[in-house]
């Protein structure tokens, strides 16, 4: 069983979550990873506490002793803008420290902002094809659904 934490970009605080739950019951962006009929379980959700993400060092333990197996760093630290300019820096953090592999998205990346973002030089510059590729290959219909 799959037991998640998700942690949001801080700039996103009153973020309800509804599309990030919304994929994970759909099993889009990054939760298509799970099998429909795998049981997955959200074990915490919180922010990164702000630049340069002074939770990171502290919020995956505690996801861990609520028994997560894999952390989601949320679409918005990739839509965002700017982007997160630390998301590499977090997933190498959570990855050797806690010792958890670390997903990077939750919800699909809506149309809207794909379309923007990829005229923009920042999106080639950081890379974001290699660090959220997987967000990236969900057909547009579904990116649409998720304006």
């Amino acid at each position: 069983m799959a037991r998640i934490g998700i942690i949001i970009c801080a700039r996103y605080r009153d973020c309800g979550g509804g599309k990030c739950f919304r994929a994970l019951r759909e099993r889009r962006g990054g939760f298509a990873r799970y099998a429909a009929d795998e049981p997955v379980e959200i074990v915490g959700y919180s922010t990164c506490g702000g630049c340069p993400g002074g939770n990171v060092e502290d919020v995956p333990a505690e996801f861990r002793q609520n028994g997560a197996n894999v952390i989601h760093l949320a679409t918005g630290l990739v839509v965002g803008y700017p982007p997160c300019p630390h998301l590499r820096r977090f997933q190498a953090y959570i990855e050797t420290v806690h010792g958890l592999p670390v997903v990077v998205g939750t919800h699909p990346i809506p149309l809207k902002y794909f379309e923007a973002h990829r005229r923009l030089p920042f999106w080639t510059e950081s890379r974001m094809d290699e660090v959220a590729g997987e967000l990236m290959k969900e057909p547009r219909g579904v990116m649409e659904a998720y304006n």
